[in-house]
């Protein structure tokens, strides 16, 4: 006779719970091991090494048409990020505005600066152009997916 043979009819066997517990554990350890490193306060560092914040004023996370800066607040061959919008906006030559994912293809870090027209990402160090998004250092291997911006007078908006 096992001990299998001698539990109460509908109680599952002991072999059933350890391997039930098993498994969650398993799942627990394996989200921990996925999980990402996203601190990220929403200022950013712009092209002279200064703090900006990442405010444009007026606009609010998802509102197509709100402006998010003034052409003036993004620096040649800089630019600035927007967190709270998940958009950094570069100014690549001048004149020409450009809009990105604030979120490292990589594993999802928000980056954090944009100097001498590359935008890196604080997490594991990898960097993309200002002028298209476009990887220039790994351990990234996708570009930045662009974001749709319109430039009217001296604002920019989040289209």
């Amino acid at each position: 006779m096992t001990s299998e043979s001698l539990q109460p009819q509908g109680t599952p066997a002991r072999r059933t719970v350890v391997a039930a517990v098993g498994a969650a554990g398993l799942a627990v350890a394996l989200t921990a091991c996925g999980s990402d490193d996203k601190s990220s306060s929403g200022s950013s560092t712009t092209q002279n090494g200064s703090n900006a914040s990442s405010g444009g004023g007026d606009a609010a996370a998802g509102s197509g048409g709100a402006v998010l800066a003034k052409t003036a607040d993004i620096p040649e061959g800089g630019g600035k990020v927007f967190g709270s919008q998940g958009v950094v906006v570069t100014q690549p030559t001048k004149g020409e505005f450009k809009a990105f994912s604030s979120k490292c293809t990589h594993q999802g870090c928000a980056v954090n600066e944009i100097a001498g027209g590359v935008i890196k990402c604080p997490c594991h160090h990898s960097e993309f152009s200002a002028a298209d998004g476009s990887v220039k250092k790994g351990p990234a291997t996708q570009p930045l997916p662009a974001k749709s911006i319109s430039v009217s007078g001296d604002e920019i908006k989040l289209a």
